[in-house]
């Protein structure tokens, strides 16, 4: 074999100088760090991060290099780094306002429902709206549920007797609105008034203001607070043909309920209110009618200073003696007149009579002309 020949055939170091061996794709070194060049990670051990340097000593132009191994590029200028730093400052006085924001939001809404929840603790609870049925006709039920936890019955004790009567209940610490012959027994202090409430509770009353020439007062029952409190509605609103509804203690039977229409508007009616004229009628105002025969309700002799007078809503909603002074409701619930007074046949005579009872003429004062004097009688005037 020639040397030639040989030669080709030479152990080479790569078959452990065995002969030739096919062609190997070369396999991963296994061998100890290299001791030429030393790969940076074993020549170049990780160094603990550095300080930033001070952006006032850096040139204007000046970037730093990335990081061995980050992958990131050169870092932002100056120029850039202020820019960014612009709107950090931007987005963290945005978050510092909208934290106060939050803050001073956070307080005044709790101030504000403190003060509501205070208000409503103070003025108890307004009587809830009502909805009408769907033909538009009064939810009688509905309404009797929602009002009558604001209507009271009264009772006056005086040396001649003993008067019944309703009330609407206006504030939460006892002011009640009814009628002034009613409670004219007690308007000398010679009467003990009485005010007896849904739940069956009583509590004495004293007269705070009154207004004889409308059949009106105000009086406040004693050692009471969060009473339900009665809506005042719009008369003036009202027309001849609404359904309405009645609550009131007709002769001593509390709480009744009944309902009618309004059956005519601007009604004139005048009423005897002295305590001699209504204790002959079971406490109640016998209007004189125009038209009407004879003399109405004046049996008790009173005189022209003892009468009210008033333009009345006319409703057949049944009304007896003991209705007086409570409330005549529409389909809202809401309070639109004051029943007063009911015309009857038998106490139309010259004797007068306890035994009336509704012939579905009834009469009620407007809440609106109640109104105007009402704050007045809450503020304990005489008018």
């Amino acid at each position: 074999m020639s040397d030639q020949h040989r030669s080709t055939h030479e152990p080479h170091p790569q078959d452990g100088g065995a002969g030739w061996l096919p062609l190997q794709p070369p396999a991963a070194p296994a061998y100890p760090p290299h001791t030429g060049t030393p790969y940076r990670e074993a020549a170049y051990p990780a160094l603990p991060p550095a300080a930033a340097p001070d952006p006032a000593l850096l040139p204007a132009t000046f970037a730093l290099a990335a990081e061995p191994g980050t992958g990131a590029g050169p870092q932002p200028t100056a120029g850039h780094r202020a820019r960014r730093g612009l709107l950090r400052s931007r987005l963290a006085l945005v978050t510092a306002v909208a934290a106060i924001a939050a803050l001073v939001g956070g307080v005044t809404g709790g101030a504000l429902a403190g003060e509501r929840t205070g208000s409503t603790s103070a003025s108890s609870t307004l009587v809830r709206p009502v909805s009408a049925n769907a033909d538009g006709s009064a939810d009688v039920s509905a309404i009797a549920a929602a009002v009558s936890p604001a209507v009271v019955q009264i009772t006056v004790k005086t040396g001649s007797g003993t008067a019944t009567g309703t009330g609407v209940v206006l504030t939460a610490d006892g002011q009640i609105l009814t009628n002034y012959h009613v409670v004219s027994g007690a308007v000398g202090g010679g009467g003990q008034t009485t005010v007896t409430f849904k739940d069956g509770s009583t509590a004495t009353a004293t007269v705070t203001g009154t207004d004889k020439s409308l059949d009106t007062a105000v009086i406040t029952a004693s050692g009471v607070s969060g009473l339900t409190t009665a809506v005042l509605g719009d008369s003036d609103s009202t027309a001849v043909g609404d359904p309405v509804v009645a609550i009131g203690n007709p002769e001593g039977l509390t709480g009744t309920v009944t309902s009618g229409i309004i059956s005519a508007k601007n009604r004139q009616v005048s009423v005897q209110v002295d305590e001699g004229t209504t204790s002959n009628n079971g406490g109640f105002g016998f209007p004189n009618l125009p038209g009407q025969r004879g003399s109405s309700g004046s049996s008790g002799g009173g005189s022209s200073s003892d009468t009210a007078t008033y333009q009345a809503l006319q409703t057949d909603a049944a009304l007896n003696p003991g209705n007086s002074g409570g409330p005549l409701i529409n389909t809202a619930g809401q309070v639109i007149g004051l029943n007063s007074a009911m015309y009857s046949a038998s106490g139309s005579s010259s004797t007068g009579s306890s035994d009336a009872g509704s012939v579905g003429l009834g009469f009620a004062i407007p809440i609106n002309s109640v109104k105007q004097v009402l704050s007045q009688m809450q503020a304990g005037k005489t008018l």
